[in-house]
């Protein structure tokens, strides 16, 4: 939340370590200088590998040791994050969207996950990281055609929050559309960051599906 009004932990190349997220995911998370994970592990053991805010504590083989030989890894994301704009909320939420991939792998990894959306694609909003509003954007491919679509959902996804709430999302820098819909947007990078499920905790089976449980923040 700090990040969001743009005050960031010295860059003095430090490490903090922080304890295991809920459900049993790890982190990585890298701001100018200063990094941040949070794991099982002591911090001597954490140390101990040479993690630093410089780029380290986001480097393979830094990740491969805190998940371990048969733990996930995800992405390597831009974190970015805007503020809500209020109003009249422009999208519906979606009840039959449960087998979508994108809802599974939110249900996967969040909790209070609401899904909207409309023939554009759909929206995820959830309990992420630290207990942040994060989300998640699928544009139909039969929508993706250049046309600013995916910057219209976008901007239909910050209506459904409060003015001035904050929110975040995780984007694959190698996704450059992506990125470019989430700049054009008004969306600020404030950092990088990976998730990790350790040894025993690989991806579900496809099909599997948490159940949500919808909270309103209103």
């Amino acid at each position: 939340m700090d990040a969001a009004d743009n005050c960031f932990p010295s860059a003095d190349g430090r490490v903090t370590v922080l304890p295991l997220l809920p459900g049993g995911l790890e982190c990585s998370v890298a701001s100018t200088g200063h990094a941040v994970v949070a794991t099982a592990m002591t911090e001597q053991a954490v140390y101990a590998q040479g993690p630093d805010g410089f780029g380290e504590s986001l480097s393979a083989d830094f990740l491969r040791h805190l998940a371990g030989p048969k733990g996930w890894i995800g992405d390597t994301d831009a974190t970015l994050t805007a503020r809500g704009t209020g109003g009249r909320p422009r999208l519906a939420e979606l009840a039959d969207a449960d087998a979508h991939p994108r809802v599974r792998h939110a249900r996967w990894l969040r909790t209070s996950v609401q899904v909207y959306g409309d023939e554009r694609g759909p929206i995820t909003l959830a309990d992420g990281l630290a207990g942040r509003w994060e989300l998640s954007i699928e544009l139909d491919r039969a929508q993706d055609t250049g046309r600013g679509h995916g910057r219209s959902l976008l901007a239909d996804v910050l209506s459904l929050l409060p003015e001035g709430e904050p929110v975040f999302a995780a984007v694959s820098p190698g996704n450059a559309r992506s990125l470019r819909a989430f700049l054009a947007c008004g969306f600020t990078p404030i950092g990088s960051e990976v998730l990790l499920r350790p040894s025993g905790g690989n991806r579900p089976a496809a099909g599997i599906s948490n159940a949500a449980t919808r909270i309103n923040r209103r």
